[in-house]
């Protein structure tokens, strides 16, 4: 039997229906869309930019997801602990690894579903030219690991601390480093007293160079490995944390 299989399923479906049911949700995904739809027409000025791509677009997605995963993740565990539901979760014939995977996959189909209801900016990019499809494809790509890195980090925090808030501010300084690691300014801080071999690994920490290279269509299994990485490493830390907490 996999992990995902069986009792992670039931938690999955369990998490969906949360979802599906609770208006917080929907206006997430409100907020989402015209918060993009936004930055993307107004304030990047698509329509005068005169170019049929969606750079302007995905271009805001690391900032958006900044704010905006971490508020979506932080009730994942820091609501069953205060409520006190974990204990009754991790009663059942479940493992942690796949009460884990049921609710870390059933957040992230919801962060793509919110994602998948841009589409009319793709139509509206195709009908004033002639796009390149791999750019677009590549970026919904690295849009979609993107956020499934900002949202294991959130899950981290979330089994880290009870009180929402506290598990909020976590995620988003967490990801606000993991954003702006590569960033010149920051290397060029760095590059003044450290050696140039730990530069460069802080710079390799960075989401923004692994997600530039697949909004431009570039799919790097590199880029691919690394949001991966992230993502395990994140969800077997918050794996770590609520084993010691539930053996305390």
């Amino acid at each position: 039997m996999t992990c995902f299989s069986g009792p992670a399923w039931a938690v999955y479906k369990r998490e969906v229906r949360a979802y599906i049911t609770s208006p917080v949700a929907y206006v997430f995904m409100v907020v989402f869309l015209v918060l993009t739809a936004f930055l993307t027409f107004s304030v990047s000025n698509f329509y005068e930019n005169n170019q049929a791509d969606l750079r302007s677009f995905f271009m805001w997605h690391p900032w958006v997801y900044l704010i905006l995963v971490p508020a979506a993740a932080m009730r994942l565990w820091a609501e069953e602990r205060r409520t006190g539901t974990i204990e009754l979760l991790l009663t059942l014939p479940i493992t942690l690894n796949q009460a884990i995977l049921g609710k870390f996959f059933a957040a992230w189909t919801f962060l793509a579903a919110a994602l998948a209801l841009t589409f009319p900016i793709v139509i509206t990019t195709c009908y004033l030219g002639a796009p390149d499809g791999g750019a677009i494809a590549g970026g919904y790509l690295g849009s979609l690991l993107l956020s499934g890195a900002y949202l294991a980090v959130g899950m981290l925090t979330s089994a880290m601390t009870r009180n929402q808030v506290i598990s909020f501010v976590l995620s988003v300084a967490i990801g606000f480093f993991l954003l702006i690691a590569g960033w010149p300014p920051v290397t060029g801080m760095l590059a003044h007293w450290a050696p140039l071999w730990l530069v460069d690994g802080v710079a390799a920490f960075s989401f923004m160079a692994h997600f530039d290279s697949l909004q431009r269509g570039v799919l790097d299994l590199r880029d691919l490995a690394y949001f991966v990485s992230v993502i395990v490493f994140m969800l077997f830390t918050a794996h770590v944390v609520l084993e010691n907490r539930r053996a305390a």
